[in-house]
């Protein structure tokens, strides 16, 4: 799995873009999680598993990166 980039700028594959806080581990499985905010509207801050944050997904069949680097820290 690529390396995430704490502060980068990155694309949702549907076209909005997020900035990566930090990378946390859940404190009941120990899993990886990315800690991100919304770059528009109310800026919200989400969590997802890193793992599935760095994935890459298969939309009309192509293979998409689920959020792709655009801009680094």
């Amino acid at each position: 799995m690529e390396e995430a980039v704490i502060g980068g700028i990155y694309r949702h594959y549907k076209g909005n873009n997020y900035k990566l806080l930090a990378v946390a581990t859940h404190s009941e499985t120990l899993e990886k999680m990315a800690v991100y905010q919304a770059l528009y509207g109310e800026m919200g801050i989400w969590v997802r598993p890193l793992a599935m944050f760095m994935e890459t997904i298969e939309k009309d069949g192509q293979s998409l990166k689920r959020f792709e680097l655009i801009e680094n820290a």
